[in-house]
């Protein structure tokens, strides 16, 4: 990957102030910000901010990523719902997407972004503006291996709503998947919804088709399984003896989550943790065992990345 594009892949900070907020940005540590055309010109010449014109309404909205509590149809309590633009990234990897995040989503906005590869302006209000600025800071620490993704699910996406959400299923329950044209035989398993293995008639229950792909697949085969929380979500990349697993905490406005055991296919004999806003991250009861490798993450509070090498 060119330094440009590595650059350009790095989420970015909408600004709609005037260049007389540059002190404010200079001082959280903003180097570079998006701007609507309309501010465009009078951005012009400001030194030490890196001005890109991005104009809201050509780019794809993507929501504020959170966790919301719903009602569980099989009992009284109330379960976590977790909102996450995961599906949206994997279904337009080159899409170029706008998020205006609120508060604490907008870190998470950020984190979200940079851990799928994609390209995405995040706006946000006074209450957003430090945990992004800091975020952003921490994210360009992050070296940029270039890896792709690592998956053994290949979904033939029909570009229906249905499908979306199908897709969001599988990224809530980190069962890895592409999405792609036709059936790939490189693949574990292949999901057509439409097919019937995953008929029409039941996409109105995505969480019975997750449950499908989860069987078919069977956990044996899962490249990655999270034990301890409903709202981590992970992605998986690599190439040759080395992998990165990126880990996202959509309840980190609630809290931390603690004591999560984490499963990745694969024998890594070493391993190394770092995450935002925590100054040491140490992984516990590391095994190698049965082709598998598992440790216990103590505490995740909003974005981690584990790298990990045979």
């Amino acid at each position: 990957m060119s330094v440009l594009l590595a650059v350009l892949l790095l989420p970015s900070l909408f600004w709609d102030q005037g260049p007389d907020s540059a002190g404010k940005l200079r001082q959280a540590g903003i180097q570079a910000i998006a701007v609507a055309p309309a501010n465009a010109a009078a951005w012009k010449g400001t030194t030490g901010i890196s001005v890109a014109v991005e104009d809201p309404n050509q780019l794809t909205k993507a929501a504020p990523p959170r966790v919301t509590m719903r009602g569980n149809e099989a009992s009284a309590t109330r379960a976590p719902w977790v909102d996450s633009n995961g599906w949206r990234y994997l279904r337009q990897p080159d899409g170029h997407f706008y998020c205006d995040a609120p508060g604490a989503s907008a870190a998470l906005a950020a984190a979200e972004a940079f851990a799928y590869g994609v390209h995405a302006a995040i706006h946000t209000d006074n209450a957003g503006f430090e945990p992004l600025a800091k975020m952003l800071a921490f994210l360009q620490t992050i070296k940029d291996e270039n890896w792709p993704s690592l998956v053994n699910i290949g979904f033939l996406d029909d570009g229906s709503a249905e499908s979306g959400e199908f897709m969001n299923l599988l990224v809530r329950r980190n069962l890895l998947f592409r999405v792609v044209k036709q059936p790939d035989s490189k693949m574990d398993l292949n999901v057509a919804p439409g097919s019937a293995e995953y008929p029409k008639t039941e996409a109105a229950n995505p969480s019975l088709l997750a449950a499908k792909v989860r069987a078919n697949l069977t956990d044996e085969k899962r490249l990655l399984r999270i034990y301890g929380s409903e709202v981590v979500v992970g992605r998986l990349v690599g190439k040759g003896s080395a992998a990165r697993l990126y880990l996202i905490n959509y309840g980190a406005s609630r809290g931390p989550a603690r004591g999560l055991r984490i499963r990745v296919l694969g024998t890594f004999n070493k391993q190394e943790a770092a995450q935002f806003d925590s100054t040491e991250t140490r992984l516990q009861d590391v095994s190698t065992d049965a082709g598998a490798t598992e440790f216990t993450l103590p505490e995740l509070k909003t974005f981690g990345m584990i790298n990990l090498a045979r």
